[in-house]
């Protein structure tokens, strides 16, 4: 799908323009959270890690670290929700760890709005209809951040990244913006039932939904009219699902 005159220029000067007032904006805030990691979990504050980006190309993300780096008598790094320490909670319940990625947005590696970048080890594990979601900048917030977050599966959430890289539009990401204040400070859809830490993606079954069952569902929440979870709007098509542009396998 080519993309519209928004998303080829003017959502770029958007995103160059809000990361530099956020930046100013917030200086007080990321020096006040950087200490307060650095008091509570010691050093470094930024955790960087290599994330795929639009067309699968690699940059590394910067966060504030939630997490110790506890090990176990082998050496091996505790599990995550042994490690993620009630400050960490916080911070991700607040958002406030993403904060550092408006450096990201700055230097062109992300967007305001897109599909949230995930770890390297998953690109192998995307189908055709995945692997879409890299057509686009991944963002600081996305589509399926503000329809549950973590408490949807991981094939909900390809549905709406899909669906969002192909409905790219100034007033679909002012929504977008507008219902991310409103969850954070309402702090929905930050954990799942088992943790605060969502379950890797191993791959989509045989034989399962890999989210192009939902993709109608998630086009209509494009669309600015809502649907809820369930409500029966399902299709099994979706625009270029011969395409691989995703370049991640």
């Amino acid at each position: 799908m080519r993309a519209s005159v928004y998303g080829r220029c003017i959502k770029r000067l958007l995103d160059v323009f809000f990361a530099v007032v956020g930046l100013v904006l917030l200086s007080p805030v990321l020096l006040a959270v950087a200490v307060l990691v650095a008091a509570r979990l010691g050093r470094p504050v930024i955790f960087r890690q290599v994330r795929p980006g639009k067309d699968g190309r690699l940059f590394r993300i910067c966060k504030f670290r939630t997490m110790t780096d506890e090990r176990d008598a082998e050496g091996a790094l505790l599990p995550d929700e042994v490690r993620l320490t009630p400050f960490g909670r916080r911070l991700r319940s607040t958002s406030l760890d993403e904060l550092p990625e408006l450096w990201n947005i700055l230097k062109g590696d992300m967007s305001v709005v897109g599909p949230r970048p995930l770890l390297v080890d998953y690109l192998p594990r995307y189908n055709a209809f995945q692997a879409r979601r890299h057509e686009v900048r991944p963002g600081l917030t996305g589509l399926a951040q503000v329809n549950g977050r973590n408490a949807i599966t991981w094939e909900e959430k390809f549905a709406y990244d899909v669906a969002y890289a192909d409905h790219v539009s100034f007033l679909l990401d002012c929504r977008i913006v507008a219902k991310t204040f409103c969850k954070v400070f309402a702090r929905e859809g930050i954990g799942t039932n088992v943790s605060d830490t969502p379950e890797d993606f191993m791959g989509t079954p045989k034989g399962g939904d890999d989210g192009t069952g939902m993709y109608g569902q998630a086009c209509v929440a494009c669309s600015g009219r809502g649907a809820s979870r369930g409500s029966g709007t399902r299709t099994g098509a979706f625009p270029g699902s011969d395409k691989t542009k995703g370049g991640c396998e």
